[in-house]
């Protein structure tokens, strides 16, 4: 199934990181051990274009502002990353300012979003603090959008703050982290379907991999979850992203792509085109030149 698309397929998430510069303290214990090394965008690269990716957003893994300067210079000189979501302190009095900084900075035209580890916030309406909303109303004046990336017992606050911010695109991180492993489907799957239900809503189809058994999942463990957001969301409002190296724990970035190939196999060849190039194109704003003319989408 061809895309047929001049943008070719992105893949709208995946992290770097390098501990020389910076450790990474939520690699932590035996379980996540693989992860424990440097991942670079030398180290990406290759597998990313042999699975046919012509372009990605490279997200933010702490909550750091240094780490945002340094991933916007390196957008500046890759030839892959099109689009950087960065972090910035939202409940700062300071945060148009903060913004704005980053905007004028290096690399700055390749900032795209804002993201916070919501998901580790003991307070499950974190988003809804007024400190925060105010933050993020600061990202929608800034023309950026927010990913947010949490567990389905705080997908009600996401719904909220997305009801008080119309004019603020919420991208959903990971579906929402469902959990995929126990096979438990609701409550995420009715809290999916209301967040889908406002249209300043998007999601990714990413993260399932880690959310299901890492040793023996399949393609059918994940289907359940998939279908659910594409029938929520639709193809206009849903993007691939790998989630490297994350995926990794559970899959090589070539299975987790085949993967979402199969998920999306049912879909039209326009939708494919939807999830694998063109709703991240539209949501982040992205510019990509000089991809193939012919691009195909990852298909069973």
């Amino acid at each position: 199934m061809e895309a047929n698309t001049a943008e070719g397929v992105i893949d709208a998430h995946h992290h770097v990181w390098d501990l020389s510069v910076r450790d990474q303290d939520w690699i932590t214990g035996r379980e996540l051990a693989l992860l424990r090394r440097d991942f670079l965008l030398a180290d990406l690269e290759p597998e990313a274009r042999a699975a046919g990716i012509t372009a990605t957003v490279l997200v933010q893994t702490i909550d750091v502002a240094e780490e945002t300067s340094e991933f916007l210079a390196l957008a500046q000189d890759s030839d892959l990353v099109a689009g950087v979501v960065g972090w910035t302190d939202l409940t700062s009095p300071d945060v148009t300012r903060a913004l704005a900084a980053l905007r004028e900075g290096p690399g700055g035209e390749y900032l795209v979003g804002i993201r916070h580890q919501v998901q580790g916030e003991p307070d499950p309406r974190w988003l809804v603090r007024p400190d925060v909303l105010r933050g993020l109303a600061a990202v929608a004046e800034a023309g950026l959008v927010y990913d947010v990336v949490v567990r389905p017992h705080q997908l009600a606050a996401v719904q909220e703050a997305a009801q008080l911010l119309p004019g603020l695109t919420f991208v959903l991180d990971h579906a929402g982290k469902p959990a995929i492993a126990s096979g438990e489907l609701r409550p995420w799957a009715d809290a999916v379907r209301l967040l889908a239900s406002l249209p300043n809503t998007v999601c990714k189809l990413s993260g399932l991999v880690t959310e299901a058994d890492w040793d023996q999942w399949s393609v059918e463990d994940l289907r359940p979850y998939a279908d659910t957001v594409l029938d929520a969301f639709g193809p206009r409002r849903l993007m691939f992203g790998s989630d490297w190296p994350v995926c990794r724990l559970a899959a090589t970035y070539a299975e987790v792509i085949a993967a979402a190939g199969e998920l999306t196999a049912a879909l039209h060849p326009a939708e494919r085109h939807e999830v694998f190039a063109q709703t991240a194109l539209r949501t982040y704003g992205l510019t990509v030149t000089g991809s193939p003319a012919a691009q195909e989408a990852p298909c069973a």
